[in-house]
């Protein structure tokens, strides 16, 4: 089930509190801005929201926009986040690990070896 149509899971955010601002930084502030994310109790909510919705700036559910759109190429054909998110897949197994992925090395290096005959 998608959880586009259902928010009020956001009302139970770690940051929703926060100046909303705060999670709209560029460069080295996107690090800082993450870090409340890994302690959340509904950050697979958030970025499940953000890939489905392809939002496109800030960070949500701990992966900035740079990570969530190379996560959308690696994976084209998800149609339901939220139930990805909860898969046996590797990378989705990754993501709902309380520390900070490391999303960006890793599919780029499952890509290098798609291309290795």
């Amino acid at each position: 089930m998608s959880v586009n149509g259902d928010q009020t899971w956001a009302a139970e955010a770690a940051c929703a509190s926060a100046p909303p601002d705060a999670l709209f930084v560029r460069g080295a502030a996107q690090r800082d801005a993450r870090i409340r994310c890994f302690d959340c109790p509904v950050r697979m909510e958030c970025l499940a929201d953000a890939l489905e919705s392809k939002t496109t700036f800030g960070v949500w559910g701990g992966l900035t926009e740079r990570e969530r759109r190379a996560l959308l190429r690696q994976y084209p054909n998800v149609e339901d986040w939220d139930s990805w998110l909860g898969s046996d897949d590797v990378t989705a197994r990754e993501l709902r690990l309380p520390v900070a992925p490391r999303i960006i090395t890793r599919l780029r290096q499952s890509q290098a070896s798609l291309r290795v005959p």
